[in-house]
């Protein structure tokens, strides 16, 4: 689970895409506060503060307002078309006894015999739903494959979790997979005799007879 992080925040007038744009340029990210039914509040923060909590998995934070500290998921982050600079972002807010459902991280860790025999490692999974307490997000969920022999899997329902933490995604979902090497189907396509080649040979051999 990660650390409480505190981000600090300044109330905003609402405006436009060139307000936000002006924003974007003093490195600040409008944002907006919402639930509990309370009044959405559109606020501002610092663009490398919050950077920098989503790069270490913060899932949940502590947001300093005008109001008071409220704590809040990160709900959504909006970024440019490439993917590459943050636009917006918004804050559900959460009580640390209430449980929330949020996406988090599969992290493989070892290396498999299977791999080291001459496998290939399959990852079709890299994230999983979880329901857990707001103040007990795990930060990541580490996948051992050090035992993983050729053919082996790991599915969800496998995976270890922290206590009082629930996936919700389909048990029998793979998640990792040693697939057997592909060497000997390989060969065997190369060595297997063309259909073109029978084909030259009785022409050539139609065309001599004429011939005679």
């Amino acid at each position: 689970m990660a650390e409480s992080v505190l981000l600090k925040t300044e109330k905003r007038d609402l405006g436009g895409s060139r307000a936000a744009g002006k924003l974007r340029k003093k490195g600040m990210i409008p944002a907006i506060i919402y639930g509990h039914k309370q009044e959405n509040e559109a606020v501002t923060l610092a663009h490398d503060d919050l950077m920098d909590a989503v790069r270490h998995g913060a899932r949940v934070v502590d947001l300093q307002t005008g109001k008071g500290v409220q704590k809040a998921q990160i709900a959504e982050l909006q970024w440019d078309h490439l993917g590459k600079d943050l636009l917006h972002a918004d804050f559900k807010r959460v009580s640390a006894d209430e449980r929330i459902t949020v996406p988090v991280r599969l992290e493989v860790r070892g290396i498999a015999p299977g791999v080291t025999a001459g496998g290939v490692l399959e990852q079709p999974l890299h994230t999983v739903n979880v329901e857990c307490l707001a103040i007990a997000v795990p930060d990541v969920i580490r996948v051992n494959i050090g035992e993983l022999q050729l053919d082996g899997a790991i599915h969800v329902r496998d995976l270890p979790l922290p206590p009082d933490v629930k996936v919700l995604d389909d048990p029998d979902a793979l998640v990792v997979h040693v697939a057997p090497p592909k060497v000997e189907a390989a060969a065997e396509a190369a060595e297997a005799p063309t259909s073109a080649e029978p084909e030259v040979i009785g022409r050539k051999a139609a065309e001599e007879e004429e011939a005679e």
